[in-house]
């Protein structure tokens, strides 16, 4: 049972942050540098492999509620830890929050023009970033149903518009503008969708084949 724990939560990772990185890879600017990385647990660290993929950072920043984890994250991926959220978003080019606070983590006067910030942090006590920061730019999300009452829609969302977001298979289909200056600031609001686990879980079992790893079962 744990081991089967274990691949879900393998697959929800890769559909989560692979979903973040094609965000990135749409709305951040092609310049930028600059990553922070706000949390320091499975979902930040994959999120760093994930936006590496898509951008080349010259620096990333890891800033967490426990400056020992984030010590030690920035240790293994060879970034700097910061002492508090704020520091690490401030002169960022692309933000990565990721983490399970039940409060908002920073304002929205830490967002400055041209940056790209996802949020993929999720609590059952409340929002890991308030809806100011929500409406500070261009709002993409996977589907309009995150805006529906927690659960099934994101405490950050509570109150807006959904009308006035656009979903990340508009802005690839083309058929919705996705950034549109240097200067405007870009925000990605992910709340996992079922289509991501389907396509990790086919990606990991291909592997496994590939690996001749697994255990095959009749269903």
């Amino acid at each position: 049972m744990a081991r089967r724990r274990d691949v879900q939560l393998v697959t929800i990772v890769i559909g989560v942050c692979a979903a973040s990185a094609v965000a990135t890879r749409v709305l951040a600017r092609p310049d930028a540098r600059v990553l922070a990385v706000l949390g320091a647990g499975v979902q930040a660290r994959s999120h760093i492999e994930a936006a590496r993929r898509v951008r080349e950072f010259a620096e990333v920043r890891v800033a967490s509620r426990s400056p020992e984890h984030a010590r030690a994250l920035a240790e293994e991926i060879g970034g700097t830890a910061l002492d508090s959220f704020e520091e690490a978003v401030a002169g960022a080019d692309v933000v990565c929050a990721c983490t399970d606070s039940g409060q908002p983590i920073f304002a929205a006067e830490s967002l400055e023009p041209g940056m790209h910030l996802t949020s993929v942090g999720a609590s059952r006590d409340g929002p890991e970033l308030d809806s100011a920061v929500m409406g500070s730019g261009l709002l993409a999300v996977e589907s309009r149903v995150a805006f529906e009452p927690y659960p099934a829609g994101a405490h950050e969302l509570q109150g807006l518009d959904p009308n006035e977001a656009v979903e990340l298979g508009e802005i690839l289909a083309g058929t919705r503008q996705g950034r549109a200056s240097p200067e405007q600031i870009t925000i990605y609001k992910s709340t996992g969708h079922a289509v991501e686990d389907a396509a990790a879980s086919g990606l990991v079992y291909r592997r496994a084949l590939e690996d001749g790893v697994g255990t095959e079962v009749e269903l």
